[in-house]
């Protein structure tokens, strides 16, 4: 026999599928779900609290709780590396009208709002051995947020490094008001004499921070892809490393490896 707030989330839930609620609709409040269902505040809570861990739902502060609308879905594909490298030597006219983003979205340069925002730090002792480099050694930090303009919450959190002393020829690299930069990171290394020659990438999974879970607008109970990029250039020295925070409920990894024949 199916517990009383199973009952409760049931009824939502089928109203919800049915579209009698549609995304953004708002939910009758928990003090209106009490008279209706007769049963006690905690058992609605619960009830609630199925729902929103199933990311059918959403509680607003102050104003209530709605229906959840569907993220926009991101596929982010290895083929994206050779996309990118070819990108960067691209005229700057192509170079504008798209990037990974819209690549891995389908959303087109008008749909997104994008953040950037550098400093300079010193190299902690994990950083410095990521990179190679002695601890203490000056980078650039890039932070940067994208999202859809329909949406509230970024893609993917994002955070870059580079070298501060590989980069530091062309000033324009040191300053995130020339963000977005046509071409991303490849054509800014490029500008330096840098090409890639590969690209390392770890992705690991964890149950998110409170910061990140707000920042991304995930449902209760779900895990971020955490990746790691680096970037090597043809003298096998690393000149770029991010860490991409992704949420688990609306990201794919896709990863393609052609084989050669016999």
């Amino acid at each position: 026999m199916a517990k009383a707030y199973e009952e409760i989330a049931d009824g939502l839930r089928a109203q919800i599928r049915a579209g009698r609620l549609g995304p953004g609709d708002r939910l009758p409040s928990e003090s209106d779900l009490i008279k209706a269902t007769g049963r006690s505040g905690p058992t609605v809570q619960q009830a609630l609290r199925v729902l929103q861990a199933e990311g059918l739902i959403e509680k607003q502060h102050g104003r209530g709780t709605f229906v959840r609308r569907p993220r926009t879905p991101v596929q982010r594909t290895n083929a994206r590396h050779q996309w990118e490298k070819d990108r960067a030597r691209a005229p700057e006219r192509q170079r504008l009208d798209t990037g990974a983003t819209e690549r891995d979205t389908g959303l087109g340069v008008g749909d997104l709002v994008f953040h950037a925002a550098y400093r300079e730090i010193g190299a902690s002792k994990e950083i410095a051995a990521a990179l190679g480099v002695a601890e203490g050694t000056a980078l650039v930090e890039r932070t940067y947020r994208t999202r859809y303009s329909a949406e509230r919450n970024p893609f993917s959190l994002v955070t870059s490094l580079l070298i501060r002393d590989l980069v530091q020829q062309n000033p324009d690299l040191l300053d995130e008001t020339k963000e977005p930069w046509p071409g991303g990171t490849w054509n800014q290394l490029l500008t330096v004499g840098i090409e890639i020659d590969r690209v390392e990438e770890r992705v690991t999974a964890r149950p998110p921070t409170v910061e990140e879970a707000d920042e991304l607008g995930l449902p209760p109970g779900t895990s971020v892809l955490v990746l790691r990029k680096t970037l090597y250039d043809t003298d096998d020295r690393i000149v770029e490393m991010s860490d991409v925070t992704l949420p688990g409920d609306r990201t794919e990894m896709l990863f393609t490896t052609h084989l050669e024949r016999w």
